[in-house]
Formats: structure tokens, sequence, C-alpha cells
């Protein structure tokens, strides 16, 4: 596997998914990423007893596995003088500092950037925020619920208004795992600055940026003109005005999506797929300002056709389809998708119990190559090995734990 960040060290002083989800991309790229946490309590996210409704086994947990995969966890108490001292000979051999604690919470445990930059001067400082680090609000906490979704329009857009309240995000981590890869590209970039200038530069991102970035299509739009794209109710059927753009129901229940935006070429074509050969030289369709003049009747036509016909059928039957279209998957569904693992995209490592555990791997391929990682690590767990690999004595590692600085 090409290790493109391999050599360099990320300091990670985080906990939940958003930003210890960056140092597990990095991490995949081939970074030593030495994860901070509180040596009796770990992450706070260990703690957590379900995600989504579903109980979680802490030895094989998702929201721990997904965001810190081939990590060392390294266990200090950064609140006490000798847990800020170690923390500073850490940062003195890494590249990066990476943390998403709030501003008062790294003034108060001194590991902030000045704090920080005064133990390494050319250590790049990355933040991950809820809300941006300047502004009246650079001190309120937030998660993907708050900030991603709810703040930021996402969850407005994404709910018909026909329903009587907003849409949930319905994925745990959903705007944090997006959000992460912001951050991860932000410091790739940060560390090429540094190398071609010699500048070490500050990084933020923020979940509320993640989101607005996301939805940057349709909120230039709604600048410029005051109009919002919303989302609709579900129906069978194409949009106002082209038949071959939306949800179409089969005989079984399973939905086809259609999304030909520009079908110029393809309207004969996908007639013939739907079984409507007669529509494929119908006047009212055989031009694209005519589909678009009579996308109603057109609609109607290839919706009774698809419902004819069940899911595995249209899927099958489609491959040959000249224009753009998708079966509408779960997630699990996207686990036996051909197409899916031929693009190494789930990743196996070996669970802390010697069971393997799957994991998803970053949307980022080198040279066509799968990601090789390890599991994320146990709390603590590589605390002593790490401090003697940075040439602590024994007798040393002994006075930090008396002084309960470490476990």
């Amino acid at each position: 596997m090409v290790a493109v960040m391999k050599g360099f060290r990320i300091l990670e002083v985080a906990q939940f998914t958003f930003v210890p989800a960056a140092g597990g991309i990095l991490a995949d790229w081939g970074a030593d990423v030495i994860k901070v946490e509180h040596p009796v309590r770990g992450d706070t996210q260990r703690g957590f007893l379900n995600m989504g409704g579903v109980a979680c086994d802490p030895d094989r947990h998702p929201l721990i596995e997904h965001p810190n995969r081939g990590k060392r966890s390294v266990g200090i108490d950064v609140s006490t003088p000798e847990g800020q001292a170690l923390l500073y000979e850490m940062a003195k051999t890494a590249d990066v500092f990476l943390t998403n604690y709030l501003p008062q919470h790294r003034q108060k445990n001194k590991f902030d950037v000045e704090h920080i930059r005064a133990a390494n001067p050319n250590i790049i400082y990355a933040r991950g925020s809820a809300y941006g680090d300047k502004g009246p609000e650079r001190e309120v906490g937030g998660f993907d619920g708050t900030a991603f979704w709810s703040r930021s329009g996402v969850g407005y857009a994404m709910s018909p208004p026909e329903l009587d309240g907003p849409l949930g995000p319905g994925m745990p981590a959903f705007g944090d795992s997006i959000g992460a890869m912001n951050i991860a590209g932000g410091i790739s970039a940060a560390l090429l600055h540094r190398e071609r200038t010699g500048e070490a530069i500050e990084v933020d991102v923020s979940l509320l940026s993640s989101a607005w970035w996301a939805s940057g299509a349709n909120l230039a739009q709604g600048m410029e003109t005051g109009v919002l794209v919303r989302n609709t109710m579900p129906t069978s059927g194409g949009s106002a005005k082209n038949p071959l753009m939306g949800n179409f129901r089969t005989s079984d229940n399973g939905w086809i999506n259609l999304c030909m935006p520009s079908p110029t070429g393809l309207i004969a074509d996908a007639f013939v797929h739907f079984g409507l050969p007669e529509a494929a030289t119908d006047p009212r369709f055989e031009t694209v300002h005519k589909l678009i003049e009579n996308s109603q009747a057109a609609s109607d036509l290839i919706a009774e056709a698809i419902g004819k016909q069940t899911f595995e059928y249209w899927r099958h039957h489609l491959k040959t389809l000249k224009g753009q279209w998708a079966p509408i998957q779960s997630l699990l569904d996207l686990t036996t998708d051909e197409q899916a693992l031929a693009n190494d995209m789930i990743v196996e490592v070996e669970g802390s119990d010697g069971r393997p555990f799957k994991v998803v791997r970053g949307p980022v391929q080198f040279n066509h190559e799968p990601v090789k990682t390890t599991r994320a690590p146990q709390a603590s767990e590589h605390t002593e090995t790490f401090l003697m690999e940075m040439g602590l004595e024994w007798e040393q590692i002994e006075g930090l734990k008396a002084a309960g600085a470490i476990a």
C-alpha cells in the first residue's frame, strides 16, 4: 500500500467522531497517529452503550473502530502539570496537533495553540469545532445532530414541507465523517505549505462549515434567488419537468432511481429498456423539448412499466441502459455490491478479541491499492511502549504513574 503520509506524526487530543475520524483517515494514509486519552475513562465515546438504539459491545464498538483504526493510544491526564509536560515532550516529536476540545478547555489544561507552539514552533495546529473558532459562539459545543444537521439547514432542506416536523439525521456520525475528511485534507494542504514555505499554520474546520460546503450549490442558489430546493414526499414517478429524473416503485415495493438530467440521445433507449418501444417513436417524446412539455404523460407510462416487474428484474435488466440509474439500496446491500467490493470499500481488521471486524475505508484510494490498517487501540494500550520509544526510563514512567499523570 502506498503510505502517502508515512513519516508524519499526528498528536491527537480529541474524542467522539468528528476529529478522531480525521486522525483515522490520516492513519489509513500511513501517518503515525498517537491518540491521547484520559488514563482512566479514555475517550468518552468508549462508554456509549448504544448506537441508534442498537446495543454496542464495548470490545467491538463501531463508534471506536470507525474513527480510531490504525492509531496508538497513550493515556495522559492533561489536567496535571506532569501530564502537560509530557504532552509538550510528545508535541516536539509531532508534525500536527489535532484537537476538538473547546477553547476554554484548551486554555484551562494548557494545550491551546500558544502552549503547543511554545514546545514546537513548527507544528501544524488543527482544530475541529461545532461552529468555528471565531465569533460569539466559539466556546459553544455541538454534535453532528445539532451543528451539521439542524442549525446548518441540512435537516430543513431534507425534510418535505408536508411533514409535521423535520427529519432527524438518521445515521450516527454522518456529518462527523464528512467533516473529518475536510480536516484530513486541510492538514495535508498545511503540511505541503510548510514543506514549500517553512511556515506552520493553523487549520480550522467546523461541522457547520462542512454542512454548508456539502449544501453549497443549493445555498448559492438560495442566496442568489431567495429560493431553496427542498426534499419532496416520496412518489413513484419523474419530476415535473423531466420524467427521467425520479424514483420509481417496482412490483415488489423496491425502488429504482432514474437520474438523466440531460436526456439528449437517451430517450429512445430508455423507453425501449422500459418495455415501451412505441413511446420511443411517439412524437410527444421524440426530443428533449417535447419530453419536457409532456413530462407527466411520459412519467405515468414509465411508472406503470417499472411497476410491472420486480426490483431484481430491473436491477439486472437496466445494466445495458445508456442513461444513469441506480437501485435504491440499504447500506447493508452495499456490503455485497460487486462494484463496491471491487473498489475495496470494506477493510477487515482483527478485533481486540481476535475476531475479524469490518470497517469502511476512506473515500480516497491511491494507486488502486486496498487500505491496510489495524483495529482501534484499547484505551491507553500503548502508553508504556510509546513513552519508552520516546526515551523515558522505567523509573520516570513509574514516577508519572505515581503523580497520576498516566495510568
